[in-house]
């Protein structure tokens, strides 16, 4: 079942949606155990509050997560010369940071329905 959903293969619109839960699944995960073990070492206040509330130290994790995503999906479809490629990988950026991380996977769950280059 989760293998379709991580290959790099074309993806249909369901595979896409599919694909934005199970990544928000994970991106909830990594970043409550990050903000957890860096609230115990200090490096961060404690009242980080929660991943839907949002929060500073979230948009930081779930922008780097959009990021490396992101630049993954387009370096392994060779898709870094298609221009359109590139800008919803940064608009996907942009809206992590700026709007919310839910909103910022959007454009990068479309990005993973393009054909890869052969």
């Amino acid at each position: 079942m989760f293998g379709k959903v991580f290959s790099i293969n074309q993806k249909t619109v369901m595979d896409a949606i599919m694909f934005f839960v199970v990544q928000t699944v994970i991106l909830v995960g990594i970043s409550t155990t990050l903000v957890h073990v860096l609230g115990m070492m200090g490096v961060i206040d404690g009242a980080a509050g929660s991943f839907f509330e949002g929060g500073s130290v979230y948009t930081m994790i779930g922008s780097a997560f959009v990021l490396l995503l992101a630049s993954g999906i387009v370096m392994s479809k060779g898709l870094s010369s298609d221009v359109f490629s590139i800008i919803l990988a940064v608009a996907g950026i942009y809206l992590a940071w700026t709007t919310g991380v839910l909103l910022g996977l959007i454009p990068v769950a479309l990005l993973s329905t393009f054909d890869a280059r052969k």
